[in-house]
């Protein structure tokens, strides 16, 4: 079904606001507690269609998950080698990280599996994942152009040593969860930063991750012993209305339960460094990830150079980190994005194109953003295309905060995938997101 929405300026944001659970940690919980034994309570789970289509994979292999709903979920765990061979293809909707990192689970089973998406996910590069774990021993067949459908001839794994290539928290993630039910060991070297739940999750259910340096090491066999889970508030999700408070012209927000994992919360810190103002409050950790309260408000923004060292850990928070460049005084720039370009969408044209008919000044290089931003009137308004992309939908929904008159936002229904309470959030601190 297709969503379009009409977002309108307004002046002021002001209110208190949760944001549902952290995304990549609701997929970790699902994963860790199916492969556990014994029973995983996990509380602030997000109830998105990409998390949800990680719990129906792991159904349709006999594992039982009761859904409570408000966030919570119940995983009766079938144990390392308890999975059963799926009687159709698992489809994972529009989930990147429910296709690689099941990928990494499956390789090492003793059935076969088959793993499909919708028509976007059909299009993203598997190969990524699908090339190193055939190093381990896997036999996972692609289509020709190394996208989905991904069939899985499950056969026994060996432990490797392993350099990753870029910076990857799904790669990573990916070959430590085969590394599970590998022979030996598994070592993987990183070449930058990138998300650390996996390795803060498997320690949690009881699983040995060494680290020495930038290389972790993994034993396969190792059982998983079920515990509880808290889920943080995801700080991607945060992100839209840090940087709405912060454009807004008047008014203030205060973001609660924010996850501040230092692999995840640069979005902060790149914000900050434009000017941006953000006050950390009671910070604190829950389930073994550091969470705070934020507390924004309205700011006069600068541009700069973004530090390329914190791409990795900001990537996903790009679209809307563009929106706040757009509205800084002066010039920002952002290079190594090319991870950008085969997200859910191609994030860099998408969003340049989206800005431009908004009357922004921006250029986007093969793998770079520029944009010249102007304090005041930012946007002019007008229609743009999210083409099925949930972040780009939302970013252009807080551009109209600063807009001259309305923006259309064409598609946005996949924003259900990852923030399903997004549209009534907003309209809760103020902002005009209808349907159109």
């Amino acid at each position: 079904m297709r969503l379009d929405w009409q977002c309108a300026p307004v002046d002021a944001v002001r209110g208190t606001v949760r944001v549902p659970g952290d995304k990549s940690i609701s997929h970790r919980a699902i994963m860790l507690g199916a492969l556990a034994e014994g029973t995983t309570e996990v509380s602030g789970f997000l109830e998105g269609e990409d998390c949800l289509a990680t719990m129906r994979a792991f159904q349709a292999m006999g594992v039982e998950i009761v859904h409570h709903g408000a966030g919570r979920v119940t995983i009766h765990g079938a144990g390392l080698h308890g999975l059963r061979a799926p009687a159709a293809p698992l489809d994972v909707g529009n989930s990147g990280t429910s296709m690689r990192l099941l990928a990494g689970v499956l390789a090492g089973q003793p059935f076969d599996a088959v793993l499909v998406g919708d028509a976007s996910l059909m299009k993203r590069p598997m190969r990524r994942v699908t090339e190193p774990l055939a190093l381990m021993g896997a036999e996972i067949v692609t289509s020709d152009v190394g996208t989905a459908p991904l069939v899985i001839h499950g056969r026994p794994l060996h432990g490797m040593d392993y350099t990753l290539p870029v910076a990857s928290a799904q790669l990573k993630s990916a070959l430590l969860l085969a590394g599970l039910f590998a022979e030996g060991t598994t070592r993987i070297t990183e070449t930058g930063v990138s998300r650390d739940h996996s390795e803060r999750m498997l320690r949690g259910f009881g699983v040995s991750v060494e680290k020495d340096g930038a290389t972790l090491a993994i034993r396969g066999g190792q059982r998983l012993s079920a515990c509880e889970v808290v889920v943080p508030g995801d700080v991607s999700s945060a992100a839209f209305f840090i940087v709405a408070a912060l454009i807004a012209r008047e008014g203030a927000l205060l973001l609660e339960n924010v996850g501040m994992n230092p692999t995840r919360a640069a979005v902060v810190e790149i914000l900050r460094a434009m000017g941006g103002d953000i006050e950390i409050l009671h910070a604190r950790e829950a389930g073994g990830e550091p969470v705070a309260d934020l507390r924004v408000r309205p700011s006069q923004l600068h541009g700069i150079a973004i530090d390329e060292a914190l791409v990795p850990i900001a990537i996903d928070e790009f679209p809307i980190l563009f929106i706040a460049a757009a509205c800084a005084e002066g010039e920002t720039r952002a290079t190594a994005l090319h991870e950008l370009r085969v997200k859910e969408s191609d994030r860099l044209a998408t969003m340049e194109a989206g800005l431009r008919a908004l009357g922004v000044d921006c250029v986007a290089g093969a793998d770079s953003m520029t944009i010249r931003g102007k304090a005041g009137t930012a946007f002019t308004g007008g229609t743009v295309e999210s083409h099925g992309d949930h972040r780009i939908a939302m970013s252009f929904a807080t551009a109209a905060l600063r807009a001259a008159a309305p923006i259309v936002v064409r598609d946005c229904a996949n924003v259900a995938t990852s923030f399903p309470s997004f549209q009534a959030l907003a309209q809760g601190v103020g902002m005009v997101v209808g349907d159109a």
